[in-house]
């Protein structure tokens, strides 16, 4: 929606609805949007007792859930008689609308379900039924999986230098039959590394790279599809490639000495699936994989995640996915993978998010070409070709250009793998520089199409060689590929800068969510815990991150190593830098495991998850606890890409004094008393350590703006120090570096928020608002299109698409349009609402879907001295709402006073800014602008 429509719909809704009163017989409340465990329909529930959660809307203010009904059925029919033969809940009292757990009967695997929901108003009067939601269990127990690992039987290379080579990736199919009318099919799968499936000649699905990454030897996830209407009766065929992806990694060494192959769970491609045929009959067959099925050579002769692909498409086996389509293939030969327990997959899947053309294509010499597609992204291309057969077209990918015009693509190399040395520090065999590449070779005898199939690349250009006629853009396309996330949010301002940097942000969101948040879509593609501590309240403000950082937590806790310790990535890869010893990280990306519970228990409610982890991070906690005696550490990595000198001690202690907070916060929120008051203890103790140590005159340690903003944030700092200390930051920003930034990832999320929060938004606004170095607006003023690792450009070493430094865009919604979920929310109930009414901004609109419904807020600044702020509250949600003002005797809602309003408590006057406790409903507030 554009800003336009935000601004005009909230303010005729708000006009038109303010000062409604609830009379006897009001508009009704109703129920909708439900959703299952966070999906809509979902077809493979792995919880037992699955959760359903629902919005709730209404048509007058302050309206409220004060009761609700749930019926679960085996059918439409029965539940359209509103009869739960699975479970009718009765009439429960209050106000829960979000993971109401399921109590009724037992549900086995594959069982389909329908459910609805009615809810009383505040008036006690119930609203209709909502309109039913399917949902569907997946495969529950381990005996109810028909099927068994299968693969082509061929060995791994017995010599590093011969991963390198060609070797053809297994094609695997089965012919069976449906023998009666069908009600429903479904297609259990997963292969490790990734799969592509095909039933009756068409691809099942619109996934890539499926199924998400893990520690397999702990968790693997199968995907579950609809593939009723891919079948017919009588004779079908089912059929799959399989590729490497994280299974089977090239044993080159990333930086010198980091093997991927010596920290995860690898071995040959391999295939676990099974179709569910359910008949009208009620009747069932099931096909899985087995020794029955055949196996060929595929076409994808090489990949890697890395690396690229190699595909021969003279190669290609015609109809191999159609009944009778092939003669002579081999058996099937069982595999043995050794991993852990298997899970439906709930996160959002790999997709091609959208498509785009090149902006201009540039012939550098005969026969090569390079290819700009106008900004970077993570994906693939898709290229169109006609040649002869055997021709080879190379595809190179990369961020930058040389001077000269030609390809650059040192900065996107995996594992800055890049020259020669003595040795051979990278694995024999691995190339040198280790760039991202693929090659097509025609098949010829027409038109043809390629994309690589089990790789992904991070990339503006691409230089192709060998392309057998002029290169056109109608040729080539760029696939833009991300974890399908739902956007949840808009956000314009009267700053176009600002909106510039928010779409540069998102498009490097988008460019790291494969499965895991990644730092950069090329060089690594780890899961740093680092990069998510700063910037995840900035993806879940962007996007629906429920199930994604839900398999976050996960991935990390299953990392957890021996010692007790959280790793720095996860999965777990091998890195540990200046841990906790055994292969631990250091404490400012270990403490993602229990940062991210108490976000996901702020933004969505989810206390299930609160139990099932605590005693990881309470270990966790533990181990470190054990390796600092003294309450201070070093063990950290500072804040990570600042320019001003480091201060380890600072950063890793403040880290440590967060991480007891959060401990001691998720035992309250779970009734682990003692240990709320034992964590409480060690945090003070930590705290009181720290102001000891680092903090004199409200310097604290070297007085740098990350020192400063950690000890603000986290008040680490004595009554009698705050003052001081906002009055060092505060000189160090306009004084010592005019007006800008020195902090690197950690700082700048703290710095921006302290400042906005302490009423030096103006400085903030400055920081934001530079052109040059260092700054955001100087990343843009040098053509970037993404977010770069560092402030200083790099043509050589540096990642271009890295989304450490987004938290800008938090600040973009919590400080300038003023929406901020409040720091004791539970499930988004309550936000805090307070316009940006600082520097030169006459404007702000932005809207937040929450899981409780839409928040929006729109300001801007009139012409006789006032201002006007539109807001909108969901059903469930309630808002504190902060006018900065000189005069608040002259602030209106809808044209009246606000103490006569429904929906509207006064709560007075506080340092310039009137506040206000607003109930569900739209809202047109007028106030003078402060002085």
């Amino acid at each position: 929606m554009t800003r336009r429509l935000i601004w005009f719909a909230l303010l005729y809704l708000s006009t038109i609805l303010s000062g409604t009163a609830l009379s006897a017989s009001p508009a009704p409340l109703w129920a909708y949007n439900l959703k299952t465990e966070y999906q809509k329909d979902p077809l493979a529930v792995q919880a037992p007792a699955p959760r359903f959660s629902w919005m709730l809307r209404s048509h007058v203010r302050a309206q409220k859930q004060t009761a609700y009904q749930v019926l679960v059925a085996t059918s439409k029919q029965t539940l359209k008689a509103d009869f739960g033969d699975k479970w009718d809940s009765g009439k429960v009292m209050g106000s829960q609308s979000l993971h109401v757990v399921y109590a009724g009967k037992l549900l086995t695997s594959g069982a389909l379900c329908y459910w609805k929901v009615r809810v009383w108003d505040r008036g006690g009067k119930p609203s209709e039924w909502s309109l039913p939601a399917p949902f569907e269990m997946g495969i529950l127990h381990p005996e109810d999986w028909k099927a068994k690992w299968i693969g082509d039987g061929k060995p791994l290379p017995s010599r590093e230098e011969d991963f390198y080579k060609d070797d053809p990736m297994p094609l695997l199919r089965h012919e069976f039959r449906v023998e009666k009318p069908l009600a429903r099919a479904r297609l259990s799968i997963v292969g490790l590394g990734y799969y592509e499936a095909f039933i009756n000649g068409q691809r099942v699905g619109d996934r890539y790279l499926d199924t998400g990454w893990t520690d397999y030897r702990k968790r693997v996830l199968y995907s579950t599809y609809d593939v009723t209407a891919q079948l017919q009766a009588g004779d079908n065929c089912i059929g799959t490639v399989l590729g490497n992806g994280w299974f089977n990694p090239l044993p080159m060494r990333f930086w010198g000495s980091i093997n991927l192959r010596n920290a995860l769970l690898m071995g040959r491609p391999c295939l676990l699936a099974q179709i569910t045929l359910t008949y009208r009959d009620g009747t069932q067959d099931i096909i899985g994989t087995d020794e029955s099925w055949q196996t060929a050579e595929s076409p994808v002769i090489r990949n890697s995640i890395y690396l690229g692909e190699r595909y021969d498409a003279q190669r290609e086996i015609p109809n191999w996915t159609i009944v009778g389509g092939v003669v002579g293939w081999q058996k099937a030969h069982l595999a043995s993978p050794n991993t852990g327990t298997l899970h439906a997959q709930t996160q959002p899947p790999i997709t091609i998010v959208r498509t785009i053309r090149p902006l201009k294509i540039v012939e550098h010499e005969p026969g090569t070409c390079i290819v700009d597609f106008g900004q970077n992204f993570a994906g693939r291309v898709r290229l169109w070709c006609k040649g002869d057969a055997g021709t080879e077209i190379k595809l190179r990918y990369g961020e930058l250009l040389n001077p000269d015009g030609t390809l650059n693509p040192m900065t996107a190399v995996a594992g800055q793998i890049k020259s020669h040395s003595p040795g051979s520090p990278y694995g024999k065999g691995a190339p040198i520089p280790a760039e991202q590449s693929d090659t097509y070779i025609l098949r010829g005898g027409g038109e043809e199409s390629y994309s690589p199939h089990f790789t992904f690349h991070g990339f503006r250009y691409v230089e192709i060689t060998g392309y057998p006629r002029r290169l056109t853009r109608g040729d080539i396309e760029g696939q833009v590929m991300s974890s399908n996330v739902e956007s949840v949010s808009d956000f314009a301002c009267s700053n176009p800068m600002f909106g510039q940097i928010d779409i540069v942000t998102q498009r490097t969101f988008q460019s790291n969510l494969f499965s895991v948040q990644s730092d950069c879509p090329h060089r690594e593609k780890f899961g740093y815990g680092g990069d998510i501590v700063p910037t995840s309240e900035a993806f879940m403000l962007h996007y629906d991150m429920a199930t994604f950082y839900q398999k976050a937590v996960r991935d990390f806790a299953d990392a957890v190593r021996p010692n007790g310790g959280l790793t720095e990535t996860a999965p777990y890869v091998g890195i540990g830098d200046n841990g906790f010893g055994g292969g631990t990280g250091p404490i400012g990306w270990q403490i993602a495991h229990p940062f991210l519970l108490t976000q996901l228990y702020r933004y969505y409610g989810d206390k299930s998850l609160l139990e099932e982890q605590y005693d990881v991070a309470k270990r966790a906690l533990e181990t470190i606890r054990s390796k600092t005696p003294n309450f201070i550490t070093q063990n950290c990595i500072g804040d990570h890409e600042t320019l001003a000198p480091h201060s380890d001690g600072v950063v890793a202690t403040a880290f440590y004094y967060r991480f007891a907070q959060l401990v001691a916060q998720i035992a309250k929120w779970i009734d682990r008393t003692n240990d709320a008051e034992e964590y409480t203890k060690l945090a003070e103790e930590i705290r009181n350590t720290f102001i000891q140590r680092f903090v004199k005159e409200g310097v604290v340690d070297i007085g740098t703006q990350a020192c400063q903003a950690f000890a603000l944030s986290y008040n680490l700092l004595s009554a009698d120090q705050k003052d001081l200390a906002m009055k060092h930051l505060l000189t160090n920003i306009r004084e010592e570096n005019t007006g800008h930034l020195t902090t690197g990832i950690f700082g700048t999320r703290l710095m921006m928020d302290v400042l906005s929060q302490s009423g030096h938004g103006g400085v903030a606004y400055t920081i934001a608002n530079q052109r040059t170095f260092p700054s955001w607006g100087f990343m843009l003023s040098e053509g970037e299109t993404t977010l770069r690792e560092t402030w200083k450009n790099s043509d050589n070493v540096y990642s271009h698409n890295h989304p450490m430094f987004g938290s800008i865009s938090a600040w973009f919604y919590e400080r300038v349009v003023g929406i901020r979920p409040d720091d004791s929310a539970i499930g988004c109930d309550k936000v805090t609402i307070r316009p940006g009414l600082f520097g030169d901004l006459k404007y702000a609109d932005g809207r937040y879907e929450s899981i409780r419904g839409l928040v929006a807020v729109s300001w801007r600044v009139r012409h006789d001295g006032k201002y006007d702020i539109a807001i909108q509250i969901p059903v469930g949600m309630t808002a504190t709402l902060q006018l900065p003002t000189s005069d608040s005797t002259w602030i209106t809602e809808s044209k009246t006073a606000p103490r006569k309003q429904v929906g509207v408590t006064s709560l007075g006057m506080q340092e310039g800014v009137a506040l206000f406790h607003l109930e569900a409903g739209k809202y047109q507030f007028r106030a003078p602008l402060p002085r």
